[in-house]
């Protein structure tokens, strides 16, 4: 078969998608990407792919909306693919619809998290919820990343066939790593006893940096790594207020990597890791923290409450709020059994649910009887 795999920005296609891509290719499939021109787009093209890229847009403006869905209307005539198989909420929508207009037999969407389930206004929420029903009448799979949101799909009537598919990363890759735990934090000059706590994520406000910046001033003898950047695509308030105000109370107890390449070593070298976000799909980075050996302290939402076990492999906490965070960050923090044994059980957990082999192999088969139904 012919695939296009449709999603928004380049970050979602190198980090998320080139996995499956290269499943299907290993399977005997063209697997084309399409998303927004972006530098990540070089690792894409040096794995061997093509990459399309049409001015796709991460925001609900009419006439970005309208100019990207006539650019892909354009683009699927053009390549003639046997299935389309779309990505993220706004992309989701417009390249499944693209594709039904366009007469694609097969069309696949997996939801990597619902519009309608994030804050903000009634009005924004409903409209999301709108489209999503709208563009679940011309989808043949539906796949979500998190078992909750698929039940959300069936309970609200977006699709009757909703499959949670889940997430995964390669064991062999995000795994606990003595040698390189020693070279970071020697680089980096971390102390002996002192505890790393790390948060990979996106720079944005519903990742919870704001409260997590100001939990970590009641967690002594702890330092906090923040790994990630703001992508340009993003929306939202800028987090350099926050950042400025916790570098004043923190000192050298906080360090900003921004973007890096070697997040399974820094994983490796850390003690805890954190994502206090607001909403999510099913967080990547808690699957490879969790490969990685490290308790997670998360918060109570869809996706990280399927992945954490409360007091097994980690620990959840209220969203927007800073003491239960503090509590838990300290309680984990002063404990380093506990850090250990909730690291391995963890770890076991991880390779059991969320190996990137055989959530891939699945998602591959998944696509593969889609297309041959619709042949």
């Amino acid at each position: 078969m012919k695939i296009l795999e449709i999603t928004n920005v380049d970050f979602s296609l190198r980090h998320f998608l080139l996995p499956l891509m290269e499943g299907l290719r290993r399977n005997g499939h063209e697997v084309v990407g399409v998303c927004a021109d972006g530098t990540l787009l070089d690792d894409v093209r040096a794995a061997g792919f093509r990459v399309l890229t049409p001015p796709m847009a991460r925001s609900l403006s009419p006439v970005a909306q309208a100019r990207a869905f006539w650019a892909l209307l354009r683009l699927i005539r053009r390549e003639k693919p046997d299935l389309v198989h779309a990505h993220m909420p706004i992309s989701g929508v417009l390249a499944r619809l693209a594709a039904r207009v366009c007469g694609v037999r097969a069309i696949a969407y997996t939801c990597h998290g619902f519009l309608f389930n994030q804050p903000g206004s009634r009005r924004r929420r409903w409209l999301a919820l709108l489209l999503e029903w709208i563009a679940g009448r011309v989808t043949t799979l539906y796949l979500t990343v998190s078992d909750e949101e698929a039940a959300d799909a069936g309970r609200l009537g977006l699709h009757s066939g909703a499959i949670g598919i889940g997430n995964g990363r390669s064991p062999a890759v995000f795994q606990p790593d003595a040698e390189a735990r020693r070279r970071l934090r020697d680089a980096l000059g971390v102390p002996e006893g002192w505890v790393v706590v790390i948060a990979v994520s996106r720079l944005v406000r519903h990742k919870g940096y704001p409260e997590l910046l100001e939990a970590m001033e009641s967690v002594p003898d702890a330092e906090l790594w923040v790994v990630g950047e703001r992508l340009s695509s993003d929306h939202g308030e800028s987090l350099d207020p926050a950042f400025e105000r916790a570098e004043r109370a923190l000192g050298p107890r906080l360090r900003r990597l921004g973007y890096r390449t070697d997040i399974a070593a820094l994983l490796a070298a850390a003690d805890i890791f954190t994502l206090p976000s607001h909403f999510e799909g099913l967080p990547m980075s808690v699957i490879e923290a969790m490969l990685c050996g490290l308790p997670v302290v998360a918060t109570d939402i869809r996706g990280p409450r399927e992945q954490v076990v409360p007091g097994v492999t980690g620990l959840l906490v209220p969203p927007r709020s800073v003491a239960p965070l503090a509590a838990a960050l300290r309680t984990l923090a002063t404990d380093a059994a506990l850090r250990a044994r909730m690291g391995k059980a963890g770890r076991v957990r991880a390779v059991e649910r969320y190996d990137e082999a055989a959530v891939v192999a699945r998602t591959v088969r998944l696509l593969e009887e889609c297309g041959a139904a619709r042949a």
